[in-house]
């Protein structure tokens, strides 16, 4: 979105994708303007919801989703600002989409490769999307990187209601399709992260073979606590940082 087209932003009310993540979707392609990843506030809640036309609470929501992954800093009475961040560190927070955080940090990955198949769950798989073993659903493949740097490889298995084919827009941010072609929205995810040694997951991501990769096991939810996705993602530990931040209680 060029920058002097800041002021054409708008929403499809016809359209069945909700307000707040139509929002979301123009906040994420506001913030990676220069003019905000340089520091400039980003217009306020009051003169958005003016200019789109919805609710300040629709901002909000849409808002509070990036602060929350920490694309965004508000600072009460002085303004909100894209945070900044070190290139290619990924965290538990920003889980819901791999492609928009990159690229909030300056850093355009692309799918290196893709591979849509039919693949029988075994038991592991089956047990994460509490589904019998050995019934049919959908594996996507994607190894993402830059030109021919690949950086992370990712495997993703869904639960049989979700019948992804070659005529959905892989490329397309995963949750993202999800939500607009099967109306199902990914709520939370659960991990286990370790490192470990894979041959041929090196020979992917083009490292030696006993080079330590950065190992991350995810299921995700949908508001109904329903599994929707078993995830492997299989980071370079030469090109990655999972950084973890927790509160205290209270």
């Amino acid at each position: 979105m060029p920058e002097n087209e800041i002021k054409n932003l708008k929403i499809d009310h016809k359209s069945k994708l909700p307000l707040h993540v139509q929002v979301e979707e123009l906040l994420r392609q506001l913030i990676s303007l220069p003019k905000y990843k340089s520091g400039a506030f980003l217009p306020k809640e009051v003169e958005l919801a003016n200019r789109l036309g919805i609710s300040r609470n629709t901002i909000r929501q849409a808002t509070n989703k990036l602060e929350h992954e920490g694309l965004l800093i508000r600072k009460k009475g002085i303004g909100t600002t894209v945070a900044i961040h070190s290139p290619l560190q990924t965290s538990l927070n920003n889980w819901y989409s791999f492609t928009h955080e990159m690229k909030s940090r300056g850093v355009n990955v692309i799918n290196l490769d893709l591979k849509l198949e039919k693949v029988k769950a075994n038991a592991r798989i089956a047990n994460f999307l509490n589904i019998a073993a050995g019934t049919e659903i959908v594996k996507l493949s994607k190894l993402k990187g830059l030109e021919n740097d690949p950086i992370v490889y990712f495997e993703s298995y869904f639960h049989p209601r979700i019948d992804l084919n070659y005529e959905d827009d892989l490329d397309k941010p995963l949750y993202q399709l999800l939500e607009e072609k099967y109306s199902i929205l990914a709520d939370r995810s659960s991990e286990h992260i370790n490192a470990i040694t894979d041959a041929g997951i090196a020979k992917k991501l083009k490292v030696p073979s006993k080079s330590p990769i950065l190992f991350r096991e995810r299921v995700v939810y949908d508001p109904g606590n329903r599994p929707i996705e078993y995830n492997l993602g299989y980071y370079r530990s030469d090109k990655f940082t999972y950084s973890i931040e927790i509160k205290k209680e209270g």
